[in-house]
């Protein structure tokens, strides 16, 4: 079943993932409350049990000011290293207390992750920073460390394939769209040679 709202959880990271909430080739995917509470279910940030009625616009502004900070320390990261000042604000953002969880029995009989109580705003996004500052400072992770090679996509994503060769972010979208570029690309040149040929090959006026 797709996501709703177009919601993508394929980049290996929670913090990844809300980075995906928007690209420089879509357009806003946290327009609203019921898009950020699809999200935090979603991405597994709070159980999908947990009642989310407190969400409201002041949320989804918070959580895309996280989206921003996130971006540009992990690609600032990604080309050297980020600014202190950003990593700063990571670090305050990661320091709310998170909701705690307990393991309750399901209808049937499976044990689920439960919060104790409604989450509140900042500690769903110390949750959500507390990620991206485990996957920094965790080499494997952060040596698989990818950026999109799709045109004109930002997503960054974590490379767990085999032989650490996959080039973008999702291969039925960038990857896609860059086979349909390939295509045309060779179609185009077989028309040009074909039209240079033609040209070539057509008599000369007044050559007899």
């Amino acid at each position: 079943m797709a996501a709703p709202f177009d919601l993508r959880f394929d980049c290996g990271r929670i913090c990844l993932d809300l980075m995906a909430t928007t690209t420089g080739q879509t357009a806003e995917r946290l327009a609203g409350p019921e898009h950020l509470a699809a999200w935090l279910v979603g991405s597994g940030v709070v159980p999908g049990s947990t009642q989310l009625g407190a969400v409201d616009r002041g949320w989804v502004v918070r959580f895309r000011m996280l989206r921003e900070l996130l971006r540009r320390v992990i690609h600032d990261e990604l080309r050297g290293r980020a600014a202190d000042g950003d990593l700063r604000l990571l670090n305050a953002a990661a320091a709310a207390p998170v909701p705690s969880a307990r393991a309750v029995r399901a209808d049937d009989g499976a044990l689920v992750r439960s919060f104790n109580g409604p989450p509140d705003c900042a500690g769903l996004l110390a949750a959500v920073a507390r990620d991206a500052i485990g996957m920094l400072t965790d080499a494997v992770a952060r040596g698989q460390l990818r950026q999109c090679e799709g045109e004109s996509c930002s997503l960054v994503y974590l490379d767990t394939s085999r032989g650490r060769r996959r080039r973008w972010c999702s291969s039925e979208v960038c990857g896609n769209r860059e086979r349909v570029a390939r295509h045309r690309r060779r179609a185009t040149r077989r028309a040009d040679g074909a039209a240079a040929e033609a040209v070539d090959g057509a008599p000369v006026a007044g050559v007899r």
